[in-house]
């Protein structure tokens, strides 16, 4: 497999290690999109959320506060984002990661969510969750 993160967990590929058990690693991402950027990498090869199954999530999930609170305290952020990228068009590495995204003034990090909301009405929403629901 020619996965880089793979390589990284293998130990092939060099990384800036934050922690490490049996089913995960934290390295820093190599961008540092901020001070404290950090990626949450399971060790099984799983292409995205999609693919994951509920232990290796449980497992990823459960340090993700752990990690979280380490940065607030190693770096005093205004906050944090929490973010998967899940396919196209913003996943770059085809191998489940979460990235810990601290956040500080005038970081020029960037999120834009359209306000729809003047689109809906009750049947819109219902149609929506049906199909979620339907679906589970």
């Amino acid at each position: 497999m020619d996965c880089i993160f793979c390589k990284i967990v293998k130990g092939d590929i060099p990384s800036y290690k934050v922690f490490e058990n049996e089913d995960l690693i934290a390295i820093l991402d190599i961008s540092q999109a901020t001070k404290g950027h950090t990626l949450i990498i399971p060790k099984i090869h799983k292409k995205n959320l999609y693919e994951l199954d509920s232990k290796t999530a449980g497992r990823v999930f459960e340090v993700v506060p752990k990690i979280a609170n380490a940065i607030k305290k190693a770096f005093n952020p205004i906050g944090l984002n929490v973010l998967i990228n899940n396919e196209r068009p913003l996943q770059s590495v085809d191998h489940f990661h979460i990235h810990l995204l601290p956040r500080y003034e005038n970081d020029d990090i960037g999120f834009s969510f359209e306000n729809h909301q003047k689109f809906m009405n009750n049947d819109l929403y219902k149609e929506i969750q049906n199909n979620i629901t339907k679906n589970l």
